[in-house]
């Protein structure tokens, strides 16, 4: 199985279909521990939720997501307190999922090992 987390993300612009739902599942085997939602515009998003000691360790874990995501020009919504961070990835651009979602999903599970 390709490893998602050597491929580089690839700007969205907006003129590509969002993943339909067989797609998504496909890509979800790849990345351990996120789960597949829909907001309430029936746009799909991918989410998970990590667990840390304290307050520090998750802190530092999403500021390395926040340099992954500067680096990667790929940007989650991130939210973290003490022992706990929440990353939700979907594509803006098309308000959905695309591969790009899954490779930074895949980089992040590399930063919590």
């Amino acid at each position: 199985m390709e490893d998602l987390s050597k491929k580089k993300c690839i700007p969205c612009d907006g003129n590509i279909p969002a993943m339909e739902i067989n797609e998504i599942h496909k890509y979800l085997k790849k990345v351990d521990g996120w789960d597949v939602k829909k907001d309430t515009k029936e746009s799909y998003f991918i989410e998970r939720d990590f667990k840390f000691k304290n307050f520090q360790e998750s802190q530092k874990f999403v500021n390395s997501v926040g340099d992954l995501a500067e680096e990667q020009g790929h940007h989650p919504d991130v939210s973290f307190g003490w022992g706990y961070a929440k990353i939700k990835i979907f594509t803006h651009a098309i308000q959905g999922l695309a591969e790009s979602d899954f490779i930074l999903a895949a980089k992040i599970n590399n930063l919590s090992q």
